[in-house]
């Protein structure tokens, strides 16, 4: 089962993505009329659809687990078979392993024959009653070989008291065992259900990808989160909204690196609430998450996109752009493993050829993901070749996501911003009907000093979308805001962790939930 985390939001786990995208709505609507309100006012209904997803979710590693337990169990079946029995039937290689033993030494009518006597105590007993030997070497020979036919028959019967099926149902109950503690019925398993049905999902449709994703992004966040929220619920809880309150809320936004025109619009729009009506504390929060939420999605709506996913069998190309050090490599790695669990076929091509051992660390990752990279083994070479031959490989070899890597380029290096230009010539001329996009990855823990670099290569890359990493190692998460704000683009991935997992798909929802929810 393939879960594209590229439109995850009409994922049912087991459907392809046109199947998704045509049979999920209508059974969301039927079964979560008024998800956001009923959800998480209910506490009762919480615990119950929270529980209904925990069961599921443990139902399907299940048999996940015995369908490769029992995968694994024919093949060491038939694996063992041909090294026990010979093409003969097993009563027959029995026999013939019992004749040798009764040849080669004095009969003994008192033993019963052992089932299976190994090759190594037969030579053992032959070289052991040479006519040279005393009587006495004779004898004790003689008792050194009951000795270990004794021992061998002893193995022989405890043997097939533990059945194939029985071994395979041990293993079972261990792996069982060892999957499920991952998926621990905590709060933060409980928050992650409660955003997902928020967002209309089933509890059946719930997947542990996406209980493990949420888990992180809310840990990720939780210095920035502890930074706004404490602060925020201090402000609001004086009592109903006021203008020093909302003077307290503006000096907060401005500390988490929010930025100016973002905290300008924010403002703005909660001075027009309070305007309007008092807001009591509770409703001054959810007001200001759909404020927020509306800033993230406003790029999207001016494109008409509702998702961001490379078409199936068409060619995308992915340029990712940035500087040294923001994470740009590992993004690239990321994203290939990505469109590899999501059922896509990916290609990497490999045109930063400046920084030294670039090329080595995009290869590193292509291994990592299982993704194929395009490179040239030669130093310093023509990066739009790279490019030229990325393309051409991707075109014919029916690649649905091209990866291409680029130099990480500091915003004042003019020859190296040209060169940026140059290789997007390149793509428009070689795939001059495909679908680009131009990614800018920016280092989180940069804040507003990020921005100042995004605005120089949004004029070179055409840029059309943003990746922010490291958002779990700042107290500054507001950035993600002051980057949609002022260059009015969307914010595409976000990265929350140095795994090849900590990269997805950004949800604006999530995000909010994830930076105020307490």
């Amino acid at each position: 089962m393939v879960f594209n985390w590229f439109r995850r939001q009409h994922n049912d786990s087991s459907a392809t993505p046109e199947q998704q995208l045509q049979g999920e709505t209508q059974p969301i609507q039927e079964t979560q009329p008024e998800p956001a309100v009923e959800t998480t006012e209910d506490t009762a209904d919480l615990l119950a659809f929270a529980k209904a997803a925990y069961k599921n979710i443990q139902q399907k590693q299940q048999a996940q687990i015995q369908e490769t337990d029992s995968a694994e169990e024919d093949a060491s079946i038939s694996a063992a078979i041909p090294e026990e029995t010979t093409p003969e039937e097993v009563g027959t290689s029995v026999t013939a392993e019992v004749s040798p033993v009764n040849l080669s030494k004095e009969p003994t009518p008192e033993e019963v024959a052992p089932t299976s006597v190994s090759q190594e105590t037969i030579e053992v007993s032959s070289l052991e009653n040479p006519a040279t030997l005393s009587f006495l070497e004779q004898a004790a020979a003689e008792r050194q070989t009951k000795q270990e036919r004794l021992i061998a028959t002893a193995i022989e019967v405890e043997e097939p008291e533990t059945t194939p099926t029985l071994a395979s149902t041990t293993t079972t109950a261990d792996n069982i065992e060892a999957e499920i503690p991952e998926l621990e019925f905590d709060d933060g398993f409980v928050w992650s259900v409660e955003v997902l049905a928020a967002q209309g999902r089933r509890a059946e449709d719930v997947s542990i990808e996406e209980i493990t994703w949420l888990k992180k992004l809310r840990q990720g966040l939780d210095r920035t989160r502890r930074n706004i929220l404490n602060q925020l619920k201090a402000i609001v809880g004086q009592g109903p909204l006021n203008e020093a309150a909302v003077s307290e809320i503006e000096a907060l936004l401005l500390q988490a690196d929010v930025g100016v025109e973002a905290t300008d619009f924010i403002i703005d729009a909660l001075q027009k609430k309070i305007r309007d009506e008092v807001t009591p504390p509770d409703e001054a929060i959810t007001y200001l998450k759909n404020i927020l939420r509306d800033m993230l999605d406003a790029p999207n709506k001016a494109t008409e996109k509702s998702t961001f996913a490379p078409e199936k069998d068409n060619l995308s190309i992915w340029l990712i752009t940035g500087v040294n050090g923001a994470g740009k490599t590992t993004t690239i790695g990321k994203i290939a493993h990505l469109a590899q669990k999501s059922g896509y076929k990916c290609l990497i091509g490999a045109a930063d050829t400046f920084r030294a051992a670039a090329v080595e660390q995009v290869k590193v990752w292509g291994s990592r993901s299982g993704v194929e990279v395009i490179a040239n083994p030669r130093q310093n070479t023509d990066p739009a070749a790279v490019v030229f031959d990325a393309i051409a490989a991707a075109q014919s070899r029916g690649t649905e996501l091209l990866l291409i890597d680029t130099a990480g380029r500091l915003q004042n290096k003019k020859n190296l911003m040209d060169e940026l230009s140059k290789i997007r010539r390149i793509i428009d001329k070689k795939a001059p009907n495909i679908h680009v996009e131009s990614l800018l990855v920016l280092d989180s823990t940069l804040g507003q000093n990020g921005l100042r670099q995004a605005e120089v290569f949004s004029q070179a890359a055409q840029l059309s979308g943003v990746v922010l990493t490291k958002l779990d190692g700042t107290a500054k998460g507001g950035v993600v805001l002051a980057v949609v704000q002022q260059l009015g683009l969307p914010i595409r991935f976000i990265g929350a962790g140095e795994g090849i997992e900590d990269l997805r798909p950004f949800s604006s929802y999530e995000f909010v939930e994830a930076l105020l929810n307490g």
